[in-house]
């Protein structure tokens, strides 16, 4: 799923991402509706939190794609996977960061993303806390409110800003969280922006690289879109492209990739 390499050079996205951008919009006007903040909270069968602004702004989403791509796949976080095999299918995370929304926090934001023959090729990602659409189609660049975005020039470790999300599973490992513990040591500076937001920080420049060894595809497929239009280079934890069923990732300016690598191998498995 490299942004970089094997592009459809031939194919013009620019209808799907006007189709993404309107049903992004339609979610952020439900949770702006949602002004006293969510009341029906339950919790999932997976431990996570859902809310009814996260069950209404995905059936804002779905209605605008259905309306204009009837027979496209739709990958939703609530209401679930449809064909994954499609040729054609959008992967959405309505309300990503539920936590943050019900603590009242501006961690959260609405992930849409295509695939198209097992790439993905357009991403938005909108952060109602903070006032900004990030979004980017292959081949046509990154942009943050319109304006186009670049990852940094930082080329050493030494130099460089690491933010990190979600580390249990690194941390259960003990080589790789003594590996992880090393490489705090040789980076200029540590954060913990998680979320959408080191991922925005990252692809305008902001931070130079972003680890997370928890996640879903749904959280992260629009933002690897964005990131690598704007310059860097987006993998699992091992190397290896992201796919449907990627459960970490590794993001960076693109010059600090393989370093970054080299001081923390993984294979996910038992270390």
């Amino acid at each position: 799923m490299n942004q970089r390499s094997g592009r459809h050079r031939d194919q013009d996205y620019s209808a799907y991402l006007a189709t993404a951008r309107r049903a992004v919009a339609a979610a952020a006007r439900v949770m702006a509706d949602a002004v006293q903040g969510p009341r029906d909270v339950r919790i999932k069968a997976d431990q996570t939190p859902v809310t009814e602004v996260d069950l209404a702004a995905e059936r804002a989403i779905v209605k605008v794609i259905a309306e204009d791509w009837p027979a496209h796949a739709i990958w939703s976080e609530e209401q679930g996977a449809g064909d994954l095999a499609a040729e054609w299918l959008w992967l959405i995370d309505p309300l990503d960061g539920t936590r943050s929304f019900i603590r009242g926090t501006p961690f959260f934001s609405t992930q849409v993303a295509l695939m198209h023959r097992g790439r993905l090729v357009l991403g938005v990602s909108h952060a109602p806390g903070f006032s900004e659409t990030a979004w980017a189609m292959q081949g046509g660049g990154a942009f943050l409110n319109d304006e186009p975005i670049s990852v940094s020039e930082t080329g050493g470790l030494r130099d460089a800003t690491l933010s990190t999300g979600n580390l249990a599973s690194l941390a259960a490992r003990p080589r790789a969280w003594a590996d992880f513990g090393r490489l705090v040591s040789q980076v200029e500076r540590i954060r913990g922006y998680g979320d959408f937001c080191h991922y925005h920080l990252l692809a305008r420049g902001a931070l130079d690289a972003v680890l997370e060894s928890d996640v879903n595809i749904l959280d992260v497929a629009a933002l690897a879109v964005i990131v690598e239009e704007a310059g860097g280079r987006m993998t699992q934890l091992d190397g290896q492209p992201l796919g449907l069923g990627s459960r970490d990732v590794l993001a960076s300016n693109r010059r600090l990739h393989d370093t970054l690598r080299r001081r923390l191998p993984w294979d996910g498995k038992d270390q």
